[in-house]
């Protein structure tokens, strides 16, 4: 450990070191023990490269250029030149914001505890060269690159094209270096060689510095060099780093580069471009598209609870089932997949056993149906937010070449939660009222985390701006109010966009469609719904009508099948028409009457029960049509009585098989009571693992106070902790027992030293100066001062006890 760093880090006041730990929370889990083991903490490459990814591009430039122009052991870099560096590297245009950017990122990296020092001599931080890869693009310095080339190659490099004496006591790579580090030198090598090897050094100069070439080690000279790249090698202007791959040397990279570390360097982010939009459309527009989400939410939840879809064995739900739910819902399967995954990341939706088991709603969806709109929402916002899954990738193929199904164990990826916080953090910092494009939301968070920028990173953005626009966190592209408040205070305070201490759903409610409790009832045996229905008529409507159509209003139709199915739940013909003419505009046209009337007249006539099975009717003609019915052979039917019949199969199985033949028929317990089964009686229980909110808000200020508190105290103890001291010479103590404890005793008491002779565990006997602490249960505990540590002894193999002269 960089002692100078470690005096550096005890010297700052504890509102530094809070704000130190505050940014960097990893480095007091668990509280370290005193600040050399918080530096040890803060500068491991787990750590380092952690703070490191949280550098915008302007901070890590900085970094870089401290990395090339300050050596590992050398001095440090002057605030001042620090400055001149980057300056030849920023943008001209935006030369005038480089003072106030450069002051901000070197404060930031102060605080970091990346960087350390005096502003006349600021440095790395230990461990941050050893995280860091071709810092700027630069491949690594001359007497890296040339480490392992034979001593006489570089001896001829040295002489034949640097015409300078290769002897001295200086290692040959490190006196190829020096040469390399004179631009002079360089230049001159530069004008040596031909159009097209410069053109080969201009293609490596700002990055990747490396290259593959055959034979990359072979012989030559400037005498026999042919090609352009040939003429590099023999110069020394690329080094042979394996058989087959070559690199340019930092030194000649600089020189090409006119000494500029970067190239069109932005000392601020790139501004956000995109399209103006009304701001109260965009949360209106966003506030419709979140109720709409609420509701299919709930419809896949009614759907699956009646009829729920299998675990497929690798997990998840299968291709024909996201399918069908897709055309139920009347969505796209990506925006089905999404629903289902928000609703299982809510805790709505889960399987009932890890084997052979269902999809199913939870008993946390019944307590959250009965919320209102808003709060169901920020419900299901929050979940999404705080996710690891990745519905965007239902459909695709593993690495395996297996397919991702939509509730699949393998769509979880650890960074999905922080590219959509960050995501929203910028679509929350645009101007109000403006949509960012996709190309502009990733450039900006290119500046913002450069070390993590890649094509997996932006296939995630784009699935958050997706999936914001469907769950209703944006409307027309644009950042709604309520889904400001969604996010960490930092984000929203930017904007302004929402008042302060305001939660989401009081934002949003407002802007919702008021819920209607009725509908218009129409002879050709549909219901329109002018609008939303209130949540309890929407219940009741479905599980009595199949929908239509969607759109402004909602169409359902009847049907037998779904007047039998609300019969089935549990209601009568007069329950389901007095329902009706409480929440409908006209009187129940006669059809409608007429079908309610006549399914339940025909409701019930058959009862299922128990033998493995049996039905029985009350119309013995009823069952001779049963029996005559070719199609009711695979049931093994057999007339007991002119009113009943037994059958092999199982209850549910003969139900299921009189329905499909056109009859309506009950199954009943065997006292012969009517077994209402409810459309949505099949639950699970919710999952008990508690997800996080959406993303960290950061340590208490309690904890961060107490842990430095307790650093600090470590600290004063680590350093006043004594040192060992050398055992006294002589024979060791020897005593009776009795008396041996009768001074350890008065030790304790008077709190003074004594010389003890101690039997180590091979019987050798070895002296200690110890400073009893207390004797209990057959052992003394003391400090050993010949340890420096606390330790217990044995008091059967105390020989014997003395004063300390």
């Amino acid at each position: 450990m960089n002692t100078d760093f470690t005096d550096w880090l005890r010297g700052l006041g504890d509102d530094r070191v809070r704000a130190l730990v505050a940014a960097r929370p990893e480095l007091i889990t668990p509280v370290p023990a005193h600040v050399e083991g918080l530096a040890i903490r803060a500068t491991s490459p787990s750590a380092t490269g952690r703070a490191l990814d949280r550098l915008d591009r302007f901070s890590l430039a900085v970094v870089e250029t401290l990395l090339v122009m300050t050596a590992e052991d050398g001095p440090g870099l002057a605030y001042g030149e620090l400055r001149a560096a980057m300056a030849a590297s920023v943008l001209p245009q935006e030369a005038g914001l480089l003072p106030g950017a450069l002051r901000a990122a070197v404060d930031e990296l102060l605080g970091l505890a990346l960087i350390f020092g005096p502003e006349s001599a600021l440095r790395l931080a230990p461990g941050v060269r050893d995280v860091s890869e071709s810092p700027a693009g630069l491949g690594p310095p001359a007497v890296e690159a040339f480490r392992h080339h034979p001593p006489e190659r570089l001896r001829e490099l040295i002489e034949a094209v640097h015409l300078h004496d290769a002897g001295g006591e200086e290692p040959v790579p490190a006196r190829l270096a020096a040469l390399l580090a004179e631009g002079v030198i360089v230049e001159r090598l530069l004008g040596d060689v031909s159009p097209q090897a410069r053109a080969a050094l201009e293609e490596l100069a700002w990055g990747p510095p490396a290259g593959r070439l055959p034979n990359a080690r072979r012989e030559v000279s400037v005498a026999t060099a042919q090609s352009p790249i040939e003429q590099l090698l023999a110069r020394g202007l690329l080094a042979a780093t394996g058989e087959e791959t070559v690199v340019l040397p930092r030194e000649v990279a600089l020189v090409l580069r006119g000494g500029r570390v970067h190239r069109d360097l932005r000392p601020v982010a790139p501004p956000l471009e995109g399209a103006e939009r009304d701001r109260s459309l965009a949360d209106r527009t966003a506030a419709g598209q979140a109720f709409s989400f609420v509701r299919t939410v709930e419809e896949l939840c009614e759907m699956w609870g009646v009829d729920p879809p299998g675990i497929l064995r690798a997990g998840g739900v299968a291709v024909r089932d996201l399918r069908r739910t897709a055309q139920l819902l009347d969505l796209p399967e990506w925006t089905a997949a999404l629903v289902v995954e928000v609703a299982y990341a809510a805790g709505l939706v889960a399987a009932s056993a890890p084997v052979d088991g269902e999809w199913l709603p939870t008993t946390g969806y019944d307590g959250w149906r009965v919320k209102a709109t808003e709060d169901r929402w920020e419900v299901l916002a929050a979940a999404w937010l705080a996710g690891d899954r990745v519905p965007g990738m239902v459909g695709e193929r593993d690495d395996r070449d297996r397919l991702l199904n939509v509730l699949h164990p393998e769509l979880r990826r650890p960074a999905a939660a922080e590219v959509r916080l960050r995501t929203l953090r910028v679509l929350a910092s645009a101007g109000l009222g403006l949509a960012p494009t996709a190309a502009s939301v990733r450039e900006r968070l290119a500046f913002e985390q450069p070390r993590r920028r890649g094509a997996y990173r932006d296939r995630l953005v784009d699935f958050t701006l997706r999936e914001a626009e469907v769950l209703g966190l944006t409307g027309l592209g644009v950042m709604s109010g309520f889904g400001r408040a969604l996010l960490p205070a930092e984000a929203s305070s930017r904007s302004g966009a929402s008042r302060p201490g305001s939660a989401p759903a009081e934002l949003l409610a407002p802007l919702l469609p008021e819920p209607v409790d009725h509908v218009v009832l129409q002879a050709d045996l549909t219901a329109v719904a002018p609008g939303p229905l209130t949540s309890e008529l929407g219940r009741r409507l479905a599980l009595t009508a199949d929908v239509e159509s969607k759109g402004g209003a909602t169409v359902y139709r009847f049907g037998d099948a779904s007047i039998r199915r609300a019969l089935d739940a549990g209601s009568s013909a007069d329950d389901l028409l007095a329902m009706l003419e409480k929440h409908s505009t006209t009187p129940v046209p006669q059809p409608l009457r007429y079908l309610v009337t006549d399914v339940a007249r025909r409701h019930g006539r058959i009862r299922v029960g128990t033998a493995g099975s049996y039905v029985r009717c009350d119309d013995p003609s009823v069952l001779d049509e049963v029996m005559a019915d070719k199609r009711s052979a695979p049931l093994r039917l057999r007339r007991l009585a002119p009113t009943v019949i037994a059958s092999r199969s199982s209850r549910a199985m003969v139900v299921d098989a009189l329905r499909a033949l056109g009859y309506s028929p009950v199954a009943e317990s065997s006292e012969g009571d009517v077994l209402v089964t409810r459309a949505d009686a099949k639950r699970t229980e919710r999952p008990p693992s508690a997800r996080p909110g959406p993303g960290p808000a950061g340590l208490d200020p309690d904890v961060v106070t107490a842990a430095v508190r307790a650093i600090r105290a470590g600290d004063e103890a680590h350093l006043a902790r004594r040192r060992p001291v050398a055992a006294p010479d002589g024979q060791v103590p020897r005593s009776p027992s009795t008396g041996t404890v009768l001074a350890l005793q008065e030790a304790i008491r008077q709190g003074a030293r004594v010389w003890i002779g101690y039997l180590d565990s091979q019987g050798h006997a070895t002296s200690r100066i110890l400073e009893p602490a207390r004797m209990e249960g057959g052992y003394l505990t003391a400090y050993d001062e010949t340890r420096a540590a606390v330790h217990r002894f044995a008091l059967h193999r105390i020989t014997g006890v003395a004063d300390v002269n």
